[in-house]
C-alpha cells in the first residue's frame, strides 16, 4: 500500500514546491497584468466620464441665479424665483411657483422652452 502512495505523494511534492517556488512569477506574467488591464479600462471608459458629468453638474448647480430657465431631473420646465442652499423656487406658469431640491436642476433651458444646446465638442460626435 505505501508503494503506491509513495508516488503520489511524491508527485504532490513537486506540484507544491514548484508552485511556491515560481508562485510570484506566474502571478506577474499571469493574471495580475490583465487584472491591471481590467482597471485601467474600467477607469477610463467607466470612471473617469462620470466624475466629469459629476463636476460640469455641481458647477451647473453653483451658477445658478435668479431669472435662469432651467428643466428639472422630473421634465419640468420652469423659471428660477428664489435660490437657496438647498432649494429652488421655481415658476412654472403665471403665478404657479413650486419648490425643488436644487440637486434636482438637471440644465439649463433656453427661452423658448428647450434644452440647451449640446457643448460643441459634442456636436462633433454626433456629425460623426
Amino acid at each position: 500500500m505505501f508503494d503506491l502512495l509513495t508516488p503520489s505523494l511524491a508527485w504532490a511534492g513537486e506540484a507544491a514546491g514548484g508552485e511556491a517556488a515560481g508562485g510570484l512569477g506566474q502571478l506577474i506574467q499571469g493574471p495580475l497584468p490583465m487584472l491591471i488591464l481590467m482597471f485601467a479600462i474600467f477607469y477610463f471608459l467607466l470612471i473617469r466620464p462620470q466624475q466629469k458629468k459629476a463636476k460640469a453638474h455641481k458647477e451647473l448647480l453653483a451658477n445658478l441665479h435668479k431669472g435662469d430657465s432651467i428643466i428639472t431631473s422630473g421634465g419640468i420646465y420652469g423659471k428660477i424665483t428664489g435660490i437657496t442652499n438647498d432649494m429652488v423656487v421655481i415658476e412654472i406658469a403665471p403665478q404657479v411657483r413650486i419648490k425643488i431640491a436644487r440637486g434636482h436642476v438637471s440644465g439649463l433651458a433656453t427661452s423658448e422652452g428647450t434644452p440647451a444646446p449640446a457643448p460643441a465638442q459634442d456636436k462633433d460626435k454626433e456629425k460623426k
